[in-house]
């Protein structure tokens, strides 16, 4: 009972962090006969603290049976590209470096996340995106930039 207490509680909080981001789009890369194929997907996000921001992250998705019933763990790589879609005002205070989305990547202990970076220098926020793991994390990592330009 207490298992399955546990193993509920995960796959809804793992539901919950992938609402943070709107699908856009997706690409089978594999075909599986049972279960859903490999894919990969494109999901959009809006930095939730900077206005004018959206990052979109491509990210392998696992199939076959165990990632249709989300048993798998996905590849640890991904890409990012984040633009200006607006006018960007900077909070007064700004963190070093503050996650603005993740996503559960296995059924637990893994995730995609994105951090962002404030380069005052060249007045642009710098987006990094990397995999964790409970034991070690992954060197695969992907960055993108967005100058701070006047909007309109």
């Amino acid at each position: 009972m207490r298992q399955s207490l546990l193993l509920a509680t995960l796959l809804c909080a793992g539901a919950v962090q992938a609402t943070d981001a709107d699908r856009v789009g997706e690409v089978s890369t594999a075909f599986k006969l049972f279960g859903p194929n490999h894919k990969i997907v494109i999901e959009a996000f809006d930095d939730p603290r900077i206005k004018g921001v959206t990052c979109y992250l491509a990210r392998p998705k696992t199939g076959g049976i165990k990632g249709g019933l989300g048993l798998a763990e996905d590849p640890s790589h991904a890409t990012l590209s984040c633009h200006q879609v607006g006018p960007i005002t900077l909070p007064a205070k700004l963190k070093e470096s503050e996650e603005v989305f993740d996503v559960s990547t296995s059924l637990v202990f893994k995730e995609q996340r994105v951090v962002r970076f404030y380069d005052a220098r060249r007045n642009a926020l710098v987006y990094l995106t990397y995999s964790t793991k409970l034991v070690d994390g992954s060197y695969k990592s992907a960055v993108s930039a967005v100058p701070i330009m006047p909007w309109g």
